[in-house]
């Protein structure tokens, strides 16, 4: 897949916004000007390969998200590792809540697995369960990831297992990429 440099400007941009740092101070960081991290954001140039370790360290990426502006690239559909089902991936998120119930929500376990996901996806994973119409992000949001990781689901379990229409059009787009149609 081609890096795209508007993808990729705008990725930077929004990272750096994100880490609350102006293109100045990120431009300081990295020994460049505030007109090159524009130049970057604009998609003008692509920052300096050799440039791109320390950009990443700055924004608190990888240099593979930062070239893939965000996007994780797309498996083709030869390479399905397993069938799954929206059941299988609703399970998987009411499994936080079972943890809670079972080793308690003082636990280690569950604290661990609830700060773990509240800080890799920037949420509070209490609040998501405790709605109906977050929980069922959550669902979206686990299918969608073991797309990326191979899963195939069949376009009928995806159109039927959600409540919120918004959830069964998001899963599908993400499925068309990966050839399920």
């Amino acid at each position: 897949m081609p890096v795209d440099p508007i993808k990729v400007g705008r990725h930077i941009s929004a990272l750096r916004k994100s880490c609350e740092l102006t293109q100045n101070q990120l431009g300081d960081r990295l020994h460049v000007s505030f007109q090159a991290v524009s130049k970057w954001e604009r998609g003008e140039t692509l920052p300096d390969t050799m440039l791109l370790p320390d950009l990443a360290a700055a924004l608190s990426t990888t240099v593979d998200n930062i070239l893939n502006g965000g996007e994780r690239p797309v498996k083709p559909p030869e390479q399905y590792t397993r069938t799954a089902t929206i059941a299988q991936m609703r399970e998987g998120i009411a499994c936080f809540e079972r943890i809670g119930e079972l080793l308690g929500k003082g636990s280690f376990f569950y604290k661990g697995a609830i700060g773990g996901v509240n800080l890799k996806m920037v949420i509070d994973l209490e609040e998501y369960l405790a709605d109906d119409y977050t929980r069922e992000a959550m669902v979206a949001e686990a299918a969608i990831q073991a797309m990326m990781d191979g899963a195939y689901f069949s376009p009928e379990d995806i159109e039927t297992s959600f409540v919120h229409q918004h959830w069964v059009d998001s899963v599908k787009e993400y499925a068309k990429k990966y050839g399920i149609e």
